[in-house]
């Protein structure tokens, strides 16, 4: 009787992660992994840090090879062999040999698809002028090191401020070029609202990274006399240019379906697999895994691409799975990332609010600043959080994180309770670890649930920094109740000043036929001082992380 044949096409985290489930699954099976790539499992997501020297020895990124994957689970790994096409009726893989220069088919029972996703190439004058590079496999890393070696490189455009172009701009600052990085979007990282992704355009700019927003490149362009450029003059639209001896582009990614489109497989709306809650596509013996699939997202019911290895890993294990007779279900994704820049660590969990008001969702959002741990223990700084939460029921909906310290086991606490489908009550009743110099007996993420508490509970009534502009100032009072010397450090413009321990004694002062909204440093004053105005019937509102995030949000990190 012949082994049941499982052929997976790709390898990497989706597909290896599938390939070594299923062997654990079926000892008798023939699994069969196609790489058209020279590797079958490495580390794409430390390819910067390789070029920045961070990670030294590139075969630290190689996770597997052909050679321990055949010892450890006995899989017939083939890389440099490309699957160009499937014939579903016959069930096989028609196969061209790189190495051998030769085509062949490659029968199965089953077919799981991995194909990942490949850099978007929009039609731009110049694009494929030398100096020009993608990072996206490790050959790609070679290719920008020997770039490198053979000229003198000082300085790099990188284009795109997602993850991969922010940790370059980070990695090539650190080898010591001049950076400039240009993003066609007004914000670096979409996934952040653009109060929190003003936090890392400030770093950016701290660390003399030149920053272009909201001003998409033109073209590639031969340097003009007068320029020096050992890759390309960049031209952004606003007409600025750009000389630059390395280019490295990071536009991102879009699935990789050539193959499964012309085999008629389903294909969804962004463009990825259409796959089912067990990972199977359109044909019941074809399964389909990591970035080249579309997913749920979990808060807004939304089809999503989600190009991170940890949702691919979990997806092979559960293709696989499925694939042995094992129900098993991939419920969707939260987005749940981590991104170093710098001295600070940003991430993110869930549904921003751009998202919910394009699902027409209501929320309300918070902002708090509390410290990384207990602010007598030294080293501790500020967090930059931020949570939305529906204004009903309480269900956590998302979160944001910026800072130097803890920002990272935040956000896993925050996105396992959206996994569970917690609310903001839980949050607050959440027992974490705490020690000085670890965290506070009140947790950043008590606060955050205890904050959005005193919101539903109709204990304060919050505005959010962007509604200050559309404020009537005769209507409205801007109550500064900070000390003096921060106030005289900088100020929301046309504020009131009344230190908290002064304005029990100064009420008369303010007036009782317009709206104050309070603000301090960073809005827990603010509250105190709203609890103590509310009940001497004035009409007040707290302005939700306050000084900082306002003037995170107008000044220091906007746009310019």
């Amino acid at each position: 009787m012949n082994p049941f044949r499982l052929v997976v096409v790709g390898g990497v985290a989706g597909g290896a992660s599938a390939a070594a489930r299923a062997r654990r699954l079926a000892e008798e099976a023939s699994i069969v992994v196609l790489e058209r790539g020279p590797h079958v499992s490495f580390a794409n997501c430390g390819l910067p840090y390789h070029v920045g020297g961070e990670i030294a020895a590139r075969e630290a990124l190689l996770v597997q090879t052909p050679e321990s994957l055949r010892a450890r689970f006995n899989l017939d790994v083939r890389v440099r062999h490309e699957a160009l096409a499937i014939d579903r009726a016959r069930r096989c893989v028609r196969v061209r040999d790189h190495t051998a220069g030769r085509e062949y088919e490659e029968p199965y029972d089953a077919l799981i698809l991995a194909t990942g996703a490949v850099p978007v190439r929009p039609p731009l004058p110049g694009l494929d002028r030398p100096g020009h590079f993608h990072v996206r496999t490790i050959p790609d890393t070679e290719a920008i090191l020997a770039w490198m070696q053979a000229r003198p490189v000082r300085r790099a455009v990188v284009v795109g401020g997602g993850y991969i172009g922010l940790e370059m701009a980070e990695q090539l600052h650190r080898r010591g070029l001049a950076v400039t990085l240009v993003e066609a979007l007004p914000q670096v990282m979409a996934p952040l609202d653009p109060e929190m992704a003003a936090w890392l355009h400030a770093e950016l700019r701290a660390h003399d990274v030149a920053l272009h927003l909201n001003d998409p490149v033109a073209a590639f362009e031969p340097p003009a006399p007068g320029e020096t450029a050992a890759a390309s003059t960049v031209v952004l639209r606003s007409g600025a240019r750009l000389p630059a001896d390395l280019v490295i582009l990071g536009l991102g990614v879009k699935p990789e379906v050539s193959l499964a489109r012309a085999a008629g497989l389903e294909i969804g709306r962004l463009g990825g697999l259409r796959v089912d809650a067990h990972l199977r596509t359109s044909d019941p013996a074809i399964w389909a895994v990591g970035d080249a699939i579309e997913v749920r997202h979990l808060v807004t019911g939304q089809w999503q691409l989600v190009p991170l290895a940890g949702p691919a890993n979990r997806q092979g294990r559960i293709a696989a799975d499925n694939v042995f007779g094992r129900r098993s279900t991939f419920e969707g994704v939260l987005g749940t990332a981590v991104l170093r820049l710098f001295r600070l660590t940003v991430a993110c969990t869930g549904a921003h609010e751009t998202a919910l008001r394009q699902r027409g969702r209501p929320y309300q959002a918070l902002h708090l600043h509390p410290a990384s741990h207990a602010g007598y223990y030294p080293g501790a700084s500020p967090l930059a959080l931020k949570v939305l939460f529906d204004p009903d029921t309480g269900a956590l909906l998302g979160a944001q994180a910026v800072g130097t310290d803890g920002v990272d086991k935040r956000m896993d606490v925050l996105a396992t309770a959206l996994k569970a489908r917690l609310t903001v009550d839980d949050l607050a009743d959440l027992e974490l670890c705490y020690a000085p110099p670890f965290g506070s007996a009140k947790d950043p993420v008590n606060l955050a649930g205890m904050a959005a508490q005193n919101v539903l509970r109709g204990d304060v009534r919050p505005v959010q920094w962007w509604e200050l502009a559309r404020l009537d100032p005769a209507r409205t009072l801007i109550l500064d109740v900070r000390s003096g010397s921060e106030r005289a450090a900088g100020h929301i413009p046309g504020s009131m000043h009344i230190p908290l321990h002064e304005l029990r004694a100064r009420l008369d002062e303010l007036p009782r036929d317009k709206e104050i909204i309070v603000s301090c440093q960073s809005g827990q004053r603010s509250y105190f001082a709203c609890r103590l105005l509310a009940p001497r019937g004035f009409n007040v509102r707290n302005l939700t992380g306050s000084f900082r995030t306002w003037h995170m949000a107008v000044g220091a990190g906007a746009p310019g």
